[in-house]
């Protein structure tokens, strides 16, 4: 199972800022720390705000803030709720010359759903807490200065 680009940003997004001791970070900053274009960070803040894991305010001291729903929130229903795919493949346009012939009697658009959904289920256990905690990687980021809200 692939992850979509979009996804992938969003998961590094709530890892950092889920990281213990971190407050409010920049799209910026977390672009840097991340390796992540700027802009992507962004579109990722933005919907993460959206569905209600983080906190953002804006201005000169602004950033995000990770809420109490967003470390509890769990990864496979993150996942979900980031994959606009209705399907794993895509059998109506693809490079040959027309739809799949095979799709009006094809079982492995249905097995590839499940299995799909079987890699998020597996997930669903592991909240974005479970997730930074403890991990090496989170603590060997060069964090900024840590600026909490006043």
């Amino acid at each position: 199972m692939k992850l979509s680009a979009f996804a992938d940003v969003c998961l590094r997004t709530v890892m950092v800022l889920g990281a213990p001791g971190v407050g409010q970070l920049t799209s910026r900053e977390i672009s840097e720390l991340v390796g992540v274009p700027y802009n992507h960070v962004a579109k990722a803040v933005v919907e993460l705000r959206t569905l209600g894991l983080l906190e953002v305010t804006r201005g000169r001291h602004g950033g995000a803030q990770i809420t109490e729903r967003g470390l509890a929130y769990s990864v496979g229903a993150l996942l979900r709720s980031l994959d606009w795919r209705e399907d794993v493949v895509d059998c109506t346009a693809h490079d040959a010359v027309g739809n799949c012939p095979l799709s009006a009697g094809c079982r492995l658009r249905s097995a590839l759903k499940s299995a799909r959904e079987a890699f998020y289920a597996s997930l669903d256990p592991l909240s974005v807490t479970d997730i930074c905690e403890n991990s090496p990687a989170i603590k060997l980021l060069p964090f900024p200065t840590v600026r909490h809200n006043a």
